[in-house]
């Protein structure tokens, strides 16, 4: 049996959403990337005209998002996708930015196709291929001559559509769309990630950047400003689509 290679960390995962979920109870911290995201599912629902009886919402605001669904809504912040998921099945499973730092993704899909009922509904979303090229130039030059792997690696489009047709769903469907947001500072960027759940859970951490790396890093974002004075970040939002 071919051991499923381990590329993120669980821990590190269920630290960042703990670390997410604290930092959201502070004044200022942002959420418009889930927010973004739950906007897009309740479209997507109401284009389809789909009202489903029994729901389950996986993410780091899935019971705010809970209460935007008509019928029964069951939230789980932080599940193990890897195993099969409790109290199913669902008529809609949702998930939100979480499926692009599981190390079986094939696995996952599956387990959440056997969660769903006949006729069932999945939408899950993911940080795609193409995201954050800013941050990788940045921090490529904060590394120096010893680049170190500090961003995940992204699932596009194609890839996403044989593994939902590898996990058995039916008429799936995978669609992209771009996200641009635009910075003052290197530090801003950062705290948007940190206060999302969206910083690195690679099962190896890159190398602290020292003072040196992070002057290298400031240049960098310097560098990148527009004759507005910000920098553009780009977030490609994957959206897998598929029915039981």
């Amino acid at each position: 049996m071919n051991r499923v290679p381990q590329i993120f960390s669980s821990q590190r995962r269920d630290m960042r959403t703990a670390r997410a979920a604290t930092l959201s109870r502070q004044e200022g911290t942002t959420s418009w990337l889930h927010d973004e995201l739950q906007r897009d599912v309740l479209e997507r629902l109401d284009f389809m005209r789909f009202e489903p009886n029994r729901s389950l919402i996986i993410g780091q605001h899935a019971r705010r998002f809970a209460g935007d669904i008509a019928g029964e809504a069951v939230a789980l912040t932080s599940p193990d996708e890897e195993q099969p998921l409790p109290g199913g099945p669902y008529d809609l499973i949702v998930s939100h930015a979480r499926l692009d730092t599981v190390n079986d993704l094939p696995g996952a899909l599956i387990h959440l196709r056997h969660a769903i009922s006949p006729g069932g509904l999945m939408i899950a979303q993911i940080i795609g291929a193409g995201s954050l090229p800013s941050l990788r130039q940045v921090m490529h030059a904060a590394d120096g001559d010893r680049s170190a792997a500090r961003i995940h690696p992204q699932i596009d489009d194609r890839a996403a559509s044989a593994l939902m047709q590898r996990a058995g769903f039916a008429k799936q469907v995978v669609d992209t769309h771009k996200l641009t947001v635009r910075y003052r500072s290197f530090e801003r960027l950062v705290a948007d990630l940190r206060e999302q759940a969206l910083t690195s859970v690679l099962l190896s951490p890159a190398p602290y950047v020292g003072k040196a790396g992070l002057a290298r890093a400031r240049a960098a974002f310097e560098e990148l400003r527009d004759a507005e004075g910000k920098v553009a970040e780009t977030f490609q939002i994957l959206t897998l689509t598929g029915w039981r």
